[in-house]
């Protein structure tokens, strides 16, 4: 199975929302911080829920967050 490309904005928009720690956003959707850590480097890609609770957190749509680079 080849490495995914999908990318996303989580770090900015935990920063353009009052610097939300990346604790408090694993609190928030239900998640560890370490788990918050490999979504923003990419090392991770969360499930179709958990990538919605995260968009809902930041009131965006879900394509505002993730992205496919290609």
């Amino acid at each position: 199975m080849a490495k995914s490309n999908i990318q996303n904005h989580v770090r900015t928009l935990r920063f353009m929302n009052s610097e939300i720690t990346q604790a408090d956003l694993a609190k928030k959707i239900g998640v560890s911080r370490q788990t918050v850590v490999a979504i923003e480097k990419g090392q991770y890609s969360p499930s179709l829920e958990l990538a919605f609770r995260i968009a809902e957190v930041f009131d965006k749509d879900i394509e505002e967050v993730f992205y496919v680079e290609k």
